[in-house]
């Protein structure tokens, strides 16, 4: 599809102007206003409806961060909507509006007619509500269209599916509306070298040990293995650190382990990795979780070790640590795995000392026996759906209810939900500035698809988003920006079978497969380079 943009789609104060000049000269001004992700039958109706009543058709359409009918809508971004309604001969001007009523286009456009379907007749719904009001109280008037063919947008959808065109050109949208293109997050990927990032969180010690099944064990029906390999990966908190190493960051751990074996080898790969640590040895040993794997299926997980709170001395050593060090960094990470390394004891001691100085403050949780409410006043939290709803006991709300009530609780700025094989939605507040009466304003909102394509193993993959992304702010970038390249180490992470540190190498070469930022014609699938 070609980058334009119709005359017929103006900015508000233009459209306010072109109104002004047609209502001189004496033309009836007809308004309607939607989401209009799919432009249906139902919809043509509507809008022929609507001309008919008048002689100028002004359609305003809900810009994408308002739209709240679930996390991956609107399907089709404001700038394509707005430019299929252009297309329409009856169809005079087009706005978007970055609100979730019109009552801000009709104060100002002030139409003669305000044109809304059959089944709002009798609504009560506070929005429209508050729009009839406005267009009753200048002297306009409410015109209900008929109502003999009514299409579902979301059923629609359900039904073309994930068509790939279609998505790159949602995506292609994102880019532009977010200046994003190949420069700028390059430039990006290369500010985040250098940059210092404490991580705090507990050492896990991932084992995949690799089997053949041979058969149906004869004492019991249960699966008989072979054990072919095994590999050790040193993960948790760790991964988190290694992961902006390996991204070019300069990071230092934070965190507790034992004196036992398996201690000193999560040391020895600090020392051959050139990542530095606090490391608080007041443990027997960190937990393991071996998984066993036929192929590239795992079977199932045996979880070694326990949840240890730190003692006193050491919670007090690790604070002081954090702090120091801290105010010294471009960004700090919060790694809660629930094994008691981070609890909310430890947040208050650190927090309001760490919000004196400059440095990104980002966490995140895995895991029953974390705490995502706990981490408050950070700039971003990275959960996935499921760890937002428990957080706050809510299953059945919709996502962007569950996400505003989240940051509430806990007061942070931005909020990046994974959603698995859906990719993330970023929540954004519309305002920074926790003194103005718009910080508990109504979210902002973008979703990012996922952009893998080949999916070998899910481990790790919210550590290489939340390392990449936590990076990606420290940089300068914004939560878009940052979170485009978080989601494509995420891609490169999924594509990999263990957890592995994503290279700033990697991450590079992958974005050069990346025609969405250029708009160069799509021929094939954007493919995820090898590590």
């Amino acid at each position: 599809m070609p980058e334009r943009v119709s005359p017929k789609i103006l900015d508000l104060p233009s459209l306010v102007q072109t109104v002004a000049s047609l209502r001189k000269a004496g033309k009836v001004i007809v308004q309607c206003h939607g989401c209009f992700d799919i432009v249906h039958p139902g919809h043509i109706r509507y809008l022929r409806f609507a001309k008919e009543q008048g002689d100028v058709l002004v359609v305003s359409i809900t810009g994408d961060a308002c739209i709240d009918k679930g996390p991956t809508r609107p399907h089709i971004p404001e700038e394509l909507r707005a430019e299929n309604l252009a297309a329409l001969e009856f169809v005079d001007y087009v706005t978007i509006d970055a609100n979730p009523t019109s009552c801000n286009v009709l104060e100002h456009v002030r139409p003669d007619l305000y044109v809304k379907g059959r089944e709002y007749q009798s609504s009560t719904s506070p929005g429209f509500v508050a729009e009839r009001e406005i267009v009753e109280r200048y002297g306009g008037r409410v015109v209900f269209s008929s109502g003999e063919v009514v299409f579902s947008s979301t059923q629609l959808i359900d039904l073309i599916g994930h068509e790939a065109e279609l998505q790159w050109h949602r995506l292609r949208a994102i880019c532009r509306r977010h200046d994003l293109d190949a420069e700028s997050s390059e430039r990006l990927l290369g500010r985040m070298a250098g940059k210092r990032v404490v991580v705090v969180g507990d050492v896990v010690l991932d084992r995949y040990v690799l089997c053949d099944a041979i058969d149906v064990a004869s004492e019991s029906p249960m699966m008989s293995l072979a054990k072919l390999d095994e590999q050790c990966y040193v993960g948790g908190a760790a991964i988190v650190a290694r992961h902006v190493a390996a991204l070019g960051g300069v990071p230092l751990i934070v965190s507790a382990i034992g004196r036992d074996d398996v201690s000193e080898h999560v040391k020895q790969t600090f020392v051959e990795e050139d990542i530095d640590g606090m490391l608080l040895d007041c443990r027997q040993t960190i937990v393991q979780k071996t998984r066993y794997l036929v192929e590239e299926s795992k079977l199932f997980k045996v979880e070694e070790g326990k949840a240890e709170p730190l003692d006193s001395v050491s919670l007090r050593r690790a604070a002081q640590a954090i702090i120091d060090q801290g105010l010294r960094a471009d960004a700090v990470i919060f790694c809660d795995f629930g094994y008691g390394m981070i609890s909310g004891a430890l947040l208050k001691l650190v927090m309001g000392e760490l919000r004196r100085g400059q440095a990104i403050i980002t966490g995140d949780v895995s895991g029953h026996r974390a705490d995502l409410v706990a981490m408050e006043n950070v700039d971003l939290l990275c959960p996935t759906e499921r760890e937002l709803r428990a957080s706050i006991h809510d299953f059945d709300s919709g996502l962007s209810h569950v996400a505003y009530n989240v940051m509430q609780k806990t007061q942070t700025r931005h909020l990046c939900v994974t959603l698995g094989k859906d990719g993330l939605v970023l929540f954004d507040r519309p305002s920074q500035d926790r003194a103005s009466r718009q910080w508990a304003g109504r979210l902002r909102s973008e979703h990012l698809p996922s952009l893998a394509h080949r999916t070998t193993d899910r481990l790790g993959c919210g550590d290489a988003l939340l390392a990449a992304i936590s990076l990606g702010l420290a940089a300068g970038g914004s939560l878009t920006q940052a979170a485009y390249l978080a989601n494509g180490a995420s891609a490169l992470e999924l594509a990999s079978l263990g957890n592995v540190p994503i290279t700033h190498e990697a991450l590079r070469r992958w974005l050069k497969t990346r025609t969405e930022l250029t708009g160069a014609p799509r021929l094939e699938f954007n493919l995820v380079p090898t590590l």
